[in-house]
């Protein structure tokens, strides 16, 4: 039986291939290819597609044995959703609804969802256990948390059994150096450094230093993309062995600030970098910090690279090996 893996040419979505193909996964991958990279893709079979052509979707269901997916597929910048969250609907709420329809009409009933932590908004708790109040703040958190709520109710219709990974900020690159972190337009906090140490950006952007943390600079927890793999593989094994829907925070636990990040950059990559304080962005809570106990407990998941300069080194060594990402745009 195989595994199918929606957006699996992107940059978690590939890792999480690597991870089921290292322990000899039959792989299948759908992506439309407009934010992933064929070259990221280490193995299995790629159908290039979108979620939302039902009859694209009934070809590679009839066309392989599969038993579970692993969704990945969506948009997910959250300046972006909050100017444009009609595409962020149709995206990734109408693109999962697809999906879930074209599960149910081949009676695969098993589903490992990345979500995020945008779904909690801004946090009652730190850390944020996965009780808290979810409340976003911003469309693309808000379109994350209707996903996972339309796979409840499918639960509830059609004994669709899912795990709903809620992750913090995903950062590093595989260990063996082929893939990596590669976006376009790049937002995410540690390649953009990065960039800024390779010379390819005058400096970092360092949105709000107003904020109520110790620094004035935004606190988010940082995991390895690795670790986040593993723990995919993780619920896939737990819904085959039966267990019931669930919905689980991945994180080290640990927040570092902006200025932090900026600060161990620097020390491991031996380059200035440069930081520009602007005004903040609509939509960033202050602090983001997970309690994953309940992963580590049901799904025996545990990070095993959890230094933030092991996680920026790995990333460091991506983008001087790659210093222009795949190439592939």
């Amino acid at each position: 039986m195989a595994v199918l893996v929606t957006g699996g040419a992107g940059y978690i979505g590939s890792h999480a291939v690597a991870a089921l193909l290292e322990r000899g996964e039959e792989i299948i991958i759908v992506d439309n290819l407009q934010q992933g990279h064929q070259k990221a893709i280490l193995g299995g079979k790629l159908y290039v597609g979108d979620l939302r052509d039902g009859d694209f979707l009934d070809t590679v269901f009839q066309e392989n044995s599969i038993d579970a997916v692993i969704h990945f597929a969506a948009n997910s910048l959250v300046g972006e959703s909050m100017k444009n969250p009609g595409k962020y609907y149709h995206n990734n709420v109408y693109g999962t609804l697809s999906l879930l329809e074209a599960m149910n009409r081949h009676q695969v009933r098993k589903i490992v969802f990345s979500s995020t932590a945008a779904t909690y908004g801004e946090p009652e708790n730190v850390p944020i256990d996965e009780n808290d109040r979810t409340l976003p703040t911003n469309a693309y958190g808000e379109t994350k948390l209707a996903m996972e709520k339309m796979m409840k109710w499918f639960d509830v219709a059609h004994g669709l059994k899912y795990v709903s990974l809620r992750y913090f900020n995903a950062a590093g690159a595989h260990a063996s150096g082929q893939i990596g972190e590669d976006h376009s337009p790049e937002t995410h906090l540690i390649p953009l450094v990065l960039q800024a140490a390779l010379g390819q950006r005058p400096h970092i952007s360092v949105f709000g230093e107003d904020y109520p943390t110790e620094d004035g600079t935004c606190i988010r927890d940082y995991i390895h993309v690795s670790d986040l793999a593993d723990a995919h593989v993780l619920a896939v094994d737990r819904l085959r062995q039966g267990g019931d829907s669930a919905v689980y925070n991945l994180g080290n636990g640990t927040g570092f600030s902006v200025k932090q990040v900026i600060d161990i950059a620097r020390q491991v990559t031996g380059r200035e970098i440069t930081a520009v304080i602007e005004a903040r962005r609509a939509g960033d809570p202050a602090v983001l910090v997970a309690s994953s106990d309940r992963a580590r407990q049901e799904l025996g998941w545990k990070p095993s690279r959890a230094k933030l300069e092991d996680i920026i080194g790995s990333a460091w060594a991506w983008h001087q090996n790659n210093p222009g990402g795949y190439d592939d745009k």
